[in-house]
């Protein structure tokens, strides 16, 4: 009987990485307290998603859209503003997938188009991106040594794996009431966005510290008729009890936004009420050098071996770098009007991998608000390609890259002409790690004696593909024979159409490959 020794492996294998656009409708009346709606001026909103449940086949995803609409008042002069909540529910398919599993959810906004039925109903439909990834959990052995039966013959590779530790997750609530200028008394709210920055890890006493700031943008007008914004940081602070972590850990932490609530205080206050709950999830690894058993045989018995394949992950990274934008661009009649805000996004165009590096082609798009000086609003669009570079990378074509930009700061000098000087500063987070299929060995057991070789040697011409191993297993000889039989000075290479004598199995001890 083969002995043998094994050691366990806990994967986070990735079984599902799926974008799915999903359209959310809805219809708002007009409150009795606002004039009639005339035309839209501009729509902004916030994705939460405060429920998810994992089904066979399908995740089902309950959450809540707040939507912030601009518009023209009919018979009145200015702007208006109107905010209402599309609740939704939806079941996106996805196979594979079971209950027990573990999936990490984003969501983004690509657009929200709002039309006027008529001056008291506004028909609202939402195109929401949902990134999804479903990871599985899955503890494997594999046999990573042979203690008896001297004379089998076994390859070995040397590989660092990342071999998941734990998992946890926690809810964290980030409230404030922001003050804004005493001299306003706000009359509605016009405009929110959200960006989460600054995000960090401190890993210390089985805990993991998660520490991030809210950056929230809120365009509001006043009692007097005139728009002002106010852009308050919030921390986002969270423990996460995983027990065994310790600092040479690595950890992925992402960020979902389960509920918002933005409201004004009463006027004599002058303020804002902010409460966003956050639900923040962590996975984290710990780099795990195996000495894994490849192939094995004895060339004097059969021995029936037990395979199974299975998908890890390697040589996580995580690569923080600034990147500046400073561009000049040119928009039409802009002069005489007011710059009141710029909603800035970035995306990834392409991606290529080349040796050592990553390229990334990049676009920067801006939406720029203006408003004249009789309150009229209007929106004009441009962007700025730029490409971003991730160097002195080892193979770095095998990578697989998760991407994360954040915003730092953002300032734009309009002058005569139309002509815009762009400066954005922002930091791009990238998370880099590669996938190996793998085939393990998880048992072994012998399958009687070998035919007897009637031969003492033979002659053998190298074929495309073939290596010592193989050849060695062909015939029921060992590497180490050939290798003396022929002088070969290095193993790991042989040529097409080399002639190798191949020796009879002459019984010694143990010998591994690596």
């Amino acid at each position: 009987m083969v002995e043998i020794a094994k050691e366990n492996l806990c994967i986070n294998k990735i079984v599902a990485d799926k974008n799915e656009i999903i359209f959310i409708e809805g219809d708002m009346i007009v409150p009795d307290s606002k004039p009639d709606v005339l035309n839209i001026i501009g729509t902004s909103g916030l994705a939460s998603v405060y429920k998810k449940e994992l089904q066979d086949g399908r995740l089902r995803i309950d959450g809540s859209i707040n939507t912030y609409i601009m518009y023209v008042p009919e018979d009145t002069e200015g702007i208006r503003g109107i905010n209402t909540v599309l609740d939704f529910s939806e079941n996106i398919e996805i196979e594979g997938i079971t209950s027990d599993m573990q999936a990490s959810i984003t969501t983004d906004i690509k657009g929200i188009e709002a039309r006027v039925i008529n001056g008291r109903k506004i028909g609202i439909k939402v195109a929401l991106e949902v990134s999804i990834k479903v990871f599985d959990k899955e503890d494997t052995e594999i046999v990573n040594d042979i203690l008896n039966n001297d004379g089998i013959q076994i390859l070995k590779n040397d590989m660092s794996l990342n071999s998941l530790l734990g998992t946890g997750s926690t809810k964290i609530y980030a409230k404030d009431t922001v003050q804004i200028d005493a001299i306003d008394q706000l009359a509605e709210i016009l405009k929110v966005t959200t960006q989460i920055n600054d995000k960090d890890v401190k890993i210390s006493y089985n805990k993991i510290l998660t520490k991030a700031e809210a950056n929230i943008k809120i365009m509001y007008l006043t009692e007097d008729n005139r728009i002002n914004q106010i852009n308050p940081k919030i921390p986002i602070v969270g423990f996460i009890d995983i027990p065994d972590v310790s600092e040479t850990n690595t950890c992925d932490i992402n960020y979902e936004l389960r509920n918002v609530i933005i409201k004004p205080q009463p006027q004599e206050e002058h303020a804002i009420y902010i409460d966003l709950e956050y639900e923040v999830s962590c996975n984290v690894y710990e780099e795990k050098q195996i000495n894994l058993i490849q192939d094995l045989y004895r060339p004097d018995a059969i021995l029936n071996l037990n395979r199974t394949q299975i998908t890890t992950i390697s040589d996580k990274k995580h690569v923080k770098q600034n990147k500046s934008i400073q561009e000049k661009i040119n928009l039409k009649e802009v002069d005489g009007k007011k710059l009141i805000d710029v909603d800035v996004s970035v995306r990834i165009q392409k991606e290529s991998k080349i040796n050592s590096k990553i390229l990334f082609e990049m676009e920067m798009n801006l939406s720029f608000m203006f408003l004249s000086q009789n309150m009229q609003m209007s929106i004009q669009n441009a962007s700025i390609p730029f490409e971003y570079v991730i160097d002195n990378l080892e193979k770095g074509e095998s990578l697989n890259t998760m991407n994360d930009i954040e915003i730092l700061s953002q300032d734009f000098i309009i002058q005569d002409g139309g002509d815009i000087n762009c400066n954005v500063n922002m930091n791009i987070n990238t998370d880099m790690y590669r996938s190996n299929n793998v085939n393990l060995i998880n048992q072994v057991e012998e399958g009687g004696d070998r035919e007897e070789q009637d031969y003492s040697i033979v002659l053998y011409i190298v074929k495309k593909g073939d290596t010592l191993w193989n050849i060695a297993k062909q015939f029921g000889s060992t590497v180490d024979n050939i290798v003396k039989a022929n002088n070969i000075e290095n193993p790991d290479s042989i040529s097409v159409g080399q002639k190798l004598y191949i020796p009879r199995y002459v019984r010694t001890s143990i010998t591994e490959y690596a």
